[in-house]
């Protein structure tokens, strides 16, 4: 397959950058700054682009069997989040369709009835503002004509950590262990995310992970 990474150069993409990989995948590796992206493989392509440039996503998208989103908004770009989202679904419609897989985050997670995460008693005020923009990108996409998308939402704490193997996956409720945690390692998500990318099964749907 040939799969397109935007936001490769972050934690999250450079690990679905390094799982395509030893899939044998190809990848096209996209930052603002390549330079970051150390790793060197003859399935590997490293291209500097804006996300916001629809005409650019629609280019890279065309051949690609899949599109993922890694790209983390930085606190300069967190108003730009709707024209990302609109950039890569509009970009990829255009390309004939190419599934795209967006990198969410945990605080829309069901806790409760009615009860998101990122509302819940406790949740970490300096979390809560980009735990709203990833809610609103996952409302946006649900309110548009598409459905080429799918979106991963981590557990609650994802963490720098090697395969364990043994995560649930869920689709509206955080997933919690018997003590009422929810972790999982980047690298178990990166291999959620291209098991989910060489088998769809949640299309126009967002499902999460944890052990």
């Amino acid at each position: 397959m040939k799969i397109v990474v935007f936001g490769a150069t972050g934690m999250i993409g450079q690990r679905i950058v390094a799982e395509a990989l030893s899939r044998g995948h190809e990848v096209v590796a996209v930052s603002r700054n390549v330079s970051k992206l150390t790793q060197e493989n003859k399935n590997l392509t490293k291209k500097s682009g804006d996300i916001l440039d629809t005409k650019f996503v629609t280019e890279l998208a065309n051949g690609a069997n899949a599109v993922i989103s890694a790209h983390g908004p930085g606190k300069d770009e967190i108003g730009n989040v709707p024209q990302i989202i609109s950039s890569l679904l509009e970009g990829t419609h255009a390309a004939g369709d190419t599934k795209v897989y967006f990198v969410g985050g945990a605080g829309s997670l069901k806790v409760a009835p009615n009860l998101d995460l990122v509302d819940a008693p406790g949740f970490p005020d300096e979390y809560k503002e980009v735990a709203l923009v990833h809610r609103n990108a996952l409302h946006f996409m649900r309110d548009s004509k598409f459905t080429h998308w799918t979106y991963l939402s981590p557990a609650a704490y994802i963490y720098p950590g090697e395969k364990a193997g043994n995560y649930r996956l869920g689709n509206e409720d955080l997933v919690q262990d018997s003590q009422g945690n929810s972790k999982i390692s980047v690298d178990d998500f990166a291999d959620a995310m291209i098991n989910e990318v060489e088998n769809p099964k949640h299309l126009g749907k967002r499902f999460t992970l944890a052990y």
